[in-house]
Formats: structure tokens, sequence, C-alpha cells
């Protein structure tokens, strides 16, 4: 793990021994895959500094020297801080991953919304004496729960949007489907795009986007008409869980849009774990949530065993 800290409106890392083999050019653009404008304006306005001297980022990097970069600036907050009671299953000076509970947006879809997690993150921050722009990396539906990633400054909002298109960031949701799913494992591998009928809802369309959901069968619920699987996406597509399993004749449990059962009062998806490397300290970070449905959906299951 790399040893940082942060000094103000400064973070500063020391560098490690496999870190010698990049110069700070080859660091932010082929390992932190940071965009050239971002590089360009950090470097333009001295924000990145070695051992407290301005750089040649053409030069190799040194173990045990320091790297400040600035990055802790205030900003314009564009979405209304509001105290909301949500569960935080990590936090650091870079992002925060969020356990949304069901019933609110991920963030505002049209000015002035509020009750969105977005809001609560804003709130969050600003309580902290963050004042910076909670940005989200990736979203669920409003009735979806579990794990959301926010990012606290554009720099690392673009490497980790960068991570989630390579998929190193890797999510794994559970879902209650309707009927019993006989395979053990398998992939569904059906594009989807827009219904021209419907205002919200998707479904599968080869004139669609790709969408990859790769599957496994936790439990078969004869009992109950249901399947507990577990998934894991190539592709972050609206809804895709959703349309998928509706496509293959298991629509969600709960799902009312995609002809599920009225076995549930929401969709029976949960986000239940997060994983990536962190891109300044390199720790893997595995990020649990537990379920927090009053009336629980998911029985008998440890979120933690997934």
């Amino acid at each position: 793990m790399i040893h940082t800290n942060k000094k103000g409106e400064w973070f500063e890392l020391v560098i490690p021994a496999e870190w010698e083999r990049h110069t700070l050019e080859t660091l932010f653009k082929d390992f932190w895959k940071a965009p050239k404008k971002l590089v360009h304006l950090l470097r333009m306005e001295k924000n990145v500094l070695i051992n407290g001297n301005v750089p040649d980022w053409t030069l190799p990097l040194k173990k045990n020297d320091r790297i400040s970069l600035k990055l802790f600036t205030e900003e314009e907050v564009t979405v209304i801080p509001e105290y909301l009671n949500v569960d935080i299953i990590y936090e650091d000076d870079h992002l925060i991953v969020f356990n949304k509970p069901a019933g609110m947006d991920t963030h505002p879809n049209e000015s002035g919304q509020g009750g969105t997690l977005a809001n609560g993150a804003a709130f969050h921050m600003q309580s902290n004496g963050e004042i910076t722009r909670p940005r989200h990396i990736h979203r669920l539906d409003r009735e979806t729960t579990g794990a959301v990633l926010f990012a606290k400054h554009p720099l690392i909002t673009a490497i980790l949007d960068k991570m989630l298109e390579e998929r190193t960031i890797k999510r794994t949701y559970l879902a209650l489907a309707d009927g019993i799913i006989r395979q053990k494992k398998g992939t569904i591998n059906k594009p989807i795009g827009r219904d021209r009928h419907h205002p919200t809802r998707r479904r599968v369309s080869e004139t669609g986007q790709q969408a990859i959901t790769h599957f496994k069968v936790l439990d078969q619920m004869k009992q109950k008409d249901l399947t507990l699987v577990q998934c894991i996406l190539d592709t972050g597509r609206t809804h895709q869980i959703r349309v998928h399993f509706s496509a293959i004749g298991h629509p969600l449990a709960g799902d009312s849009l995609y002809g599920g059962s009225d076995t549930f009062h929401r969709q029976a998806l949960h986000a239940v774990k997060m994983e990536f490397t962190h891109p300044f300290t390199q720790e893997k970070l595995i990020c649990h949530a537990p379920f927090i449905d009053q009336s629980p959906i998911f029985i008998n299951i440890d979120p933690y065993e997934i």
C-alpha cells in the first residue's frame, strides 16, 4: 500500500519502487489514464510538485520522493445539500461508497430536485468541510438498493470513470427471479434499446447497445417459485439485469415494469458488492452492502459471503 497524506488543499503520495519505471507524464497518461485536458490544467497551474518543487515531467520518478497534488480546492456545489440518513460503506479523502436505499434516485433528474443520493452526498461532504461537488460514477435504479460510488474531486472522477469503462471496477448484484432457472450459470448477451411505446422502459432490440450479463444460480427456492441469482455485468445499460431476465422468461420478482410478480413492493435487486484497486493507495477495496429493506426481501443470505 502506498503511503499518502492530506495537507490542506494538497494530497501527498510517497513514490513506491514500482513507480520508478514512470515519469510524471506516463504516471498520469498510462497508469492513471487521466484525460489530457485535466493533466494540462494541473501542469499549467503548477498543481503538481515533487518534493515541494515544480518538476520536470519527463524525468523518471524516484522511490521515496513525494508527489504533491493540489486536489481539494473549493468549487461550486451544483446540487442542494440535504441531510439524508444513508449508510456509508467506505469513505476516504477521494471517494465515498454509499448503501442506497429503495425509493431514492441516485442524482437529480431535473434542476432543484431534492431527496437524491447526490443531495445527501453534498450535505455529508459539506458537514465535513469538503466544499466540492460530489460526482456519481455509476447509477442504480430508484428502487434498486446497494453500493453506489461517488467521487470527490475532478481527478479521481476521471480515473474512476475510466476504470468503470475498462471494467476494473467489479460490481456484483443479487436478484430474485420469478420461476425456477434450471441452468446453474450462464451469460445473457442481448442488446438493449429504448422502448418506443414507453418513456422509461427498455427492451431487447437488435439495434440497441450491446449488453452482457453473467449469472450464477445460488438457490432454487421451489416452494416460493423463485430463483436467487448472482449477477456480474460486462456492460452497464439502463435496467440491464431487469430487461435481460424478463427476456429469458424469468423477470425479477416485484418488477411490475417488466412483467414480474407482485411478490415484493419493488424489484428484488441489490448491488451487494463492489471491488476495485484504489488508484492512489493501490489498496484492494472490497465493499459489501448489507440489506436495508424494512420488509426483508433477501432472507437467510449473508452479503459478506458473496
